[in-house]
């Protein structure tokens, strides 16, 4: 009799452990499984420097460090301006931002430094939206404009064949609303983390077929050994 539960108390104290080695990994898993979900939403979210933009729908962002008045519209409220990016090498890279006029106030202290109207240069100014492909109007507008913002210093003759070589034929604009696309793997991570919570459960419950059958199969090597 004593033989008996001395096996029975065994047996359960065997079955414990075995639940909790199973319910350890399920919740490793499940924490490593959510950090990369968490990880992956996190990093769509983040806009990406303007030279690894591959698409217009691509959420992009520029660091300004000069900045004209506007010199054209694309609509009654959106305004364009050419910017100034400066590279810690010294080269620059000069392309087309579209803001709300709204917004003016946010770029006011680097449009004045650019212009010279104040001595201390302002810290750089990072602009976030999207890419837009450039009409033929505007084309024409900043290929009549570009010498009156960019140094003199600066020999290049901006046409119609080397416009997209040096402005690219797309402008920033800031003015569109952040979309964000759909991450089938981000779905796929959290579903299977649905499903491990769930097995969790289902072995706290004594339900999980796979603690069965690891105390069967000791079982079985216990009772070869007697």
């Amino acid at each position: 009799m004593k033989q008996i539960k001395k096996e029975e108390k065994t047996k359960k104290s065997f079955r414990l452990s075995v639940k909790v080695v199973f319910c350890t990994i399920y919740l490793i898993v499940v924490f490593i499984l959510a950090y990369c979900a968490f990880y992956l939403y996190q990093e769509q979210r983040q806009p990406t420097p303007w030279e690894r933009v591959r698409s217009t729908q691509d959420y992009t962002y520029i660091d300004i460090d000069k900045m004209s008045e506007k010199f054209a519209r694309v609509d009654d409220d959106k305004n364009v301006h050419f910017i100034i990016d400066e590279e810690k090498k010294g080269s620059l890279h000069i392309y087309l931002l579209v803001i709300d006029k709204s917004d003016y106030a946010k770029y006011k202290k680097i449009i004045d430094y650019s212009y010279g109207r104040t001595k201390e240069k302002p810290e750089s100014v990072r602009a976030v939206g999207y890419p837009v492909k450039i009409s033929d109007d505007l084309k024409e507008l900043t290929i009549k404009n570009y010498k009156k913002f960019v140094s003199l210093e600066n020999k290049v003759e901006l046409s119609h064949e080397n416009f997209d070589e040096y402005l690219t034929d797309t402008y920033l604009d800031t003015t569109k609303e952040v979309t964000y696309n759909f991450n089938w793997i981000v779905v796929v991570l959290l579903a299977l983390d649905a499903v491990l919570i769930f097995l969790v459960i289902i072995t706290i419950l004594d339900k999980d077929r796979l603690v069965d059958e690891v105390v069967e199969l000791e079982e079985k090597r216990r009772s070869l050994r007697k």
